[in-house]
């Protein structure tokens, strides 16, 4: 392998693009493939030294390709992150990187076959946020975790090939299990298709955890306020991460119940101070197309498409309990 990963890339549209510029920055982007005839004239200025083609195909048979970049819609996951693992190459596949556990670990059995990187672009574990909030529970600054809550909401966009779940719902997802570390005893999911039929806008989802922990996310693409917030509630002090939030995206309260007093045996609420810790400015997503070269040049555990077939395994139990199942 050359020092400078070389990387071809498959989906030049509004997330591919920001993609390709960050490995363009950190890496030796040698490839690009769009289905768009438009879409690849534009990305041939933009990367002269790049070869264009309409072709996965081709980029997987190019000598110059180290790994794969993977961006197209969701349904064509799957099987392009197979027949790139297949062709000896490392993979960068887009969230969800598969729509069923079993496609997942296929796709896990084919990277460990050929000892090859996996990784689903589970953007919200690079923020810097998530990453204090990690460390705040880990370090047990909010005492045991009880419940961690999610709201992603917003007028819109409004998508026809994957629902409020699937399209909001596995960014918090990825974050709720990163932090709870936990199996998940009970997945319940309701929503309703007011727009599209057979397509929920609107999605309550609720988990229960071995360890007794719960977790719940609000999705809809119908909401007059555009929010993305996720609450962590410990027994001593809860923490809030917006990322709606300019500046304080993290913010922890010291606020919690405390034990029983009196002879009726009320619980009293204790508020403290409540403070946002410095956090780095960094991009999340430079940060994670790094964490992905580092992976293929140093070596791997295989923890990344691990987590990631869990986040698959609990979208498909909320899927099939959604749909009545």
């Amino acid at each position: 392998m050359s020092e400078r990963l070389r990387v071809g890339q498959a989906g030049l549209g509004y997330w591919g693009r920001n993609l390709a510029r960050n490995f363009d920055e950190i890496a030796d982007l040698r490839w690009l493939c769009d289905a768009s005839e438009e879409r690849r004239a534009e990305f041939a200025e933009r990367y002269p030294d790049a070869t264009l083609t309409g072709d996965f195909d081709e980029l997987l048979a190019a000598d110059d390709v180290d790994a794969v970049v993977i961006a197209t819609p969701v349904p064509t996951h799957f099987p392009l992150a197979r027949a790139a693992l297949e062709a000896g190459k490392h993979v960068f596949v887009e969230k969800p990187p598969a729509m069923r556990a079993a496609e997942m670990e296929e796709l896990i059995g084919l990277a460990e076959a050929g000892g090859l990187v996996l990784m689903p672009g589970h953007l919200l574990l690079y923020h810097p946020a998530v990453q204090k909030l990690k460390e705040l529970v880990d370090a047990g600054e909010l005492g045991d975790v009880l419940v961690v809550y999610g709201n992603r909401q917003n007028l819109g966009v409004i998508r026809k090939d994957e629902n409020a779940l699937w399209s909001l719902g596995v960014h918090d997802l990825s974050v709720i299990l990163y932090l709870i570390q936990d199996e998940i005893v009970e997945a319940a999911a309701h929503g309703h298709a007011f727009l599209n039929e057979g397509v929920e806008d609107v999605v309550f989802c609720y988990l229960r955890f071995a360890s007794g922990k719960i977790a719940h996310m609000h999705l809809s693409w119908l909401d007059p306020h555009k929010m993305r917030r996720l609450t962590v509630v410990g027994r001593d002090k809860m923490a809030v991460f917006d990322d709606m939030e300019l500046e304080r995206k993290i913010t922890v309260y010291d606020k919690a119940p405390e034990q029983p007093s009196g002879t009726y045996g009320e619980w009293r609420t204790r508020t403290g101070d409540t403070f946002s810790p410095k956090l780095s400015n960094a991009e999340p997503l430079k940060l994670e197309c790094r964490h992905f070269v580092r992976l293929v040049q140093e070596g791997w555990d295989g923890r990344e498409m691990h987590d990631g077939l869990e986040v698959v395994r609990a979208l498909e139990l909320l899927t099939r309990s959604l749909r009545g199942g």
